[in-house]
């Protein structure tokens, strides 16, 4: 057994926005069962929800003359342009009903600030606005994170290359996550992930 009590679950955007709504990844329902089974058997667990305001700087509808998947430049650099998804207060915003939360001691809440955007668990896309998850998982002596959910090539990608960068060893469960892969997204990003010692695995083989 790899699990220890030292392992955390990071379950990344497991919500109707990204399964069945605004910006539903194809596919992305079907993960579920195996991520709740992980739920299931990890005691740490934590849960990223992305949070925005109608009026976030990502989205396409609030840019003239901009469609979908568009990349602008913003002060922090390149930005992808996204149908609005997951805003406040919203139905898109809410975890999936098939998702198994309540055993969650953390929700980390993402992409609030109306001009930055935030696909890490760890930190906004500014690169200086920390969530404070790292101190969160060290106050916990947590040094192991398993990393599953929406999208392989954006959130999950982001969230586990900041885990290493912020000295957590940090495993991808890849039949536990699903991708957009726009642009050949996921293979840039899982070969990204790979130069900087993210590892990756399926959930058969953490047990």
């Amino acid at each position: 057994m790899i699990i220890q009590k030292t392992s955390a679950l990071i379950v990344v955007d497991v919500q109707n926005g990204f399964i069945d709504g605004n910006l539903a990844v194809l596919g992305s329902k079907k993960i579920i069962p195996t991520i709740n089974d992980l739920i299931d058997r990890f005691d740490n667990v934590i849960l990223t929800q992305d949070y925005h305001p109608a009026n976030h700087i990502s989205f396409y509808q609030n840019h003239q003359n901009r469609k979908a998947f568009d990349v602008i430049t913003l002060d922090y650099g390149e930005q992808i342009l996204w149908n609005s998804h997951c805003v406040q207060g919203t139905s898109d915003a809410d975890f999936h009903r098939d998702l198994q939360a309540t055993k969650a001691q953390l929700i980390i809440r993402k992409g609030f600030h109306a001009n930055i955007d935030s696909y890490s668990a760890f930190m906004e896309a500014d690169r200086q606005t920390k969530t404070g998850l790292a101190g969160y998982l060290r106050e916990r002596k947590i040094t192991d994170l398993y990393i599953v959910g929406i999208a392989t090539d954006f959130c999950v990608a982001w969230t586990a290359l900041d885990a290493v960068d912020f000295g957590f060893s940090c495993t991808v469960v890849l039949d536990a996550c699903m991708a957009i892969d726009v642009n050949d997204s996921l293979a840039q990003a899982k070969e990204t992930m790979i130069a900087q010692g993210v590892q990756f695995s399926d959930s058969k083989n953490l047990f």
